[in-house]
């Protein structure tokens, strides 16, 4: 593992001597933008993927409306139901998780390295570089004790700051209007629910919330990592708003549930 994180640090110190013409004293701080990028771009297949599987599920919602109403009384034949159905489809019901699984080794990567001060037996010279005035293996707590939220240290954080929540509140409209275009489908009131709504209906009232979670990751972890969280999140912003820009609306599934053509 030494070894590895040496030959880590050595890509990143590469990487920042290259863009220092560029970005002088804060070149490190642009390695770890390009880096994110690059992770980004190995794992946009997979988002791809994650969204066609989407739109997949989204146009399976009138025939899992019809197997609640055949299967209303019997929740075990009906979760069978729905799981044939996406094998037989071949949709996956956890397509979704995959491209932020994909990207959870590189976030640790920066933490560890950021947050040790040797590497290799040798002392880490990279937490001596910075972005701004703040170093890029500080944390928010150090800035707070250098000068407060308005020093120089703490304006970088309150820039990444509203630079997450703006992200947020993006994700979190974008979020409610795809899951009211895809409604949890319930089951009728004279039968049992199916196993597991209870808690997929909890996940769809806590899921438009979730991007506000980046705001408490990049308040306590190193500069570093939060700068990978901050430029990770934004670009999932962006990538999800393109690549689920013609996912069906909530009238289009509606009316397709019951036979009838969209209104155009």
């Amino acid at each position: 593992m030494s070894t590895f994180m040496s030959v880590f640090a050595s890509l990143v110190e590469h990487i920042a001597d290259l863009l220092d013409p560029l970005f002088h004293a804060s070149a490190t701080a642009a390695a770890i933008v390009l880096f994110t990028a690059f992770v980004r771009l190995l794992v946009h297949p997979l988002s791809r993927a994650s969204a066609r599987g989407q739109r997949q599920r989204a146009k399976l919602q009138p025939r899992i409306a019809e197997l609640r109403k055949k299967h209303k009384k019997n929740p075990e034949k009906l979760q069978k139901a729905i799981m044939e159905l996406h094998k037989e489809e071949k949709v996956s019901p956890l397509s979704g998780c995959l491209p932020s699984l994909f990207q959870l080794p590189a976030f640790f990567l920066l933490y560890h390295l950021f947050s040790n001060g040797s590497i290799g037996g040798e002392p880490n010279a990279l937490l001596g570089h910075t972005l701004g005035a703040a170093p890029l293996g500080g944390r928010f707590k150090d800035a707070l004790a250098d000068g407060g939220l308005f020093g120089a240290q703490g304006v970088v954080y309150l820039v990444l700051f509203a630079i997450v929540a703006a992200v947020a509140s993006f994700n979190y409209g974008r979020t409610k209007r795809q899951m009211a275009a895809q409604p949890m489908l319930p089951a009728a009131a004279d039968g049992p629910q199916a196993p597991g709504a209870g808690a997929m209906a909890s996940m769809t009232k806590i899921m438009p919330l979730m991007s506000f979670m980046t705001l408490f990751t990049v308040g306590f972890v190193p500069l570093a990592a939060a700068l990978y969280v901050v430029t990770s999140t934004t670009w999932s912003a962006v990538e999800r708003a393109v690549l689920y820009r013609d996912m069906p609306s909530a009238s289009a599934l509606a009316t397709a549930a019951v036979g009838v053509p969209p209104a155009r």
